[in-house]
């Protein structure tokens, strides 16, 4: 049996979910599995991924096998596969640099990062350790405003010779210098800053395209989030959240007829509520005209398990990223960072982008012909 061989950076609440996700849909569940866009990727079910190597910064998870540390504080996302045995990897001290915010310290220890005490690795420490272990895609899980780490692994994946799925809002896939380097080495990249499988981006997304194609005007919309787990914790230091405002706000106004003035567009993290833990509700209103000027508004809520929503997309996200590395093809992997990501390096309607990575899983040429959104790409936009 071939597999996918992983490493992860962040063994958080995501990661949980993503391992959990392996060791549930056994092959027995194909025939009726849940909560799958895909089952099989260039040959590669969900039970194919094997995480070879994990980095982390927790002591409670730092020296501990993989399979035991996602279950360690302070995750606390749903547990919905057990019994998972273990994989005989040891999770590794990573380079603390800026991925823990000084202001989690003020919060108890249920609820934070507890920094191990162990030596922090060099890059050749962490390479060396990449290629040892035989991985052949990076994933990146750190903390939203990580920008200094997450450039850190990024190197360490060029310089280990891996694929690199970047899951948060720090700009690599959609920075075009980083992309050519990718491209360069010959390595596929997915990314930037991934989609829920049912989340408030998506639905944002979704509302707003609708909008435009029944010629509804936009004059005003905000999507406000709330959750309990350490990502929102973290993100309540606002110096950290240029990116991901930026993410995500982009990944809405790039739908939209026209792009809106930006005291008319609110769209990122809120606050921080603990007894929510991993559970992420968001609130979206759209206020607009109709036919004859006629004003109307709508408001949403949803409420999701914020990690297990990640690991639905980010399953097809790693496969995807598989795939172009058996095609032998490098830089972004074009559709899937456009449907999986919220800021590829060039925006696409989430209909052409699901039409893209179809053609991409099954080998199609597909057609070029649309225009990215507003013809620009995220990083002009």
């Amino acid at each position: 049996m071939k597999k996918v061989k992983l490493a992860i950076v962040g063994i958080g609440n995501c990661a949980s979910s993503l391992i959990q996700g392996i060791h549930y849909y056994t092959p027995e569940k194909k025939d009726e599995a849940i909560g799958l866009m895909h089952w099989e990727i260039g040959g590669y079910a969900p039970h194919d991924l094997e995480v070879v190597a994990a980095f982390d910064i927790d002591k409670r998870k730092v020296g501990k096998d993989v399979n035991e540390a996602i279950f360690a504080p302070p995750n606390c996302t749903t547990v919905f596969c057990k019994d998972i045995p273990k994989s005989g990897v040891t999770v590794k001290m990573g380079p603390v640099l800026d991925g823990f915010s000084p202001h989690m310290k003020d919060y108890p220890e249920s609820h934070t990062f507890v920094l191990a005490e162990e030596k922090e690795p060099s890059m050749d420490e962490v390479v060396a350790h990449l290629k040892d272990s035989g991985a052949e895609i990076l994933v990146n899980y750190l903390p939203v405003g990580s920008e200094k780490a997450v450039r850190f692994y990024a190197e360490c994946a060029l310089k280990a010779g891996i694929g690199f799925v970047n899951c948060m809002p720090v700009f690599i896939a959609s920075d075009p210098e980083w992309e050519a380097r990718f491209r360069q080495k010959g390595l596929p990249i997915v990314g930037d800053d991934i989609k829920a499988q049912l989340g408030a981006t998506i639905t944002h997304r979704t509302i707003a395209d609708l909008f435009k194609k029944r010629g509804v005007k936009v004059e005003r919309t905000y999507q406000i989030n709330t959750g309990g787990n350490t990502d929102f914790l973290n993100m309540l230091n606002r110096a950290r959240l240029k990116s991901k405002k930026k993410s995500k706000t982009e990944a809405v106004q790039s739908v939209l007829a026209e792009r809106m003035d930006w005291e008319n567009i609110h769209i990122g993290p809120s606050d921080y509520v603990p007894w929510q833990k991993d559970n992420k509700i968001a609130f979206i209103r759209m206020e607009g005209k109709l036919f004859g000027d006629v004003p109307m508004n709508l408001e949403l809520r949803l409420s999701v398990e914020d990690s297990p929503n990640s690991a639905g997309v980010a399953i097809d996200a790693i496969r995807c990223c598989k795939l172009a590395m058996d095609r032998n093809e490098a830089g972004v992997v074009e559709g899937p960072s456009a449907f999986f990501m919220k800021h590829p390096p060039r925006q696409y309607p989430d209909d052409v982008a699901w039409r893209m990575t179809e053609d991409f899983i099954h080998g199609r040429l597909y057609s070029k012909s649309t225009e990215p959104i507003n013809g620009k790409d995220a990083i002009a936009a």
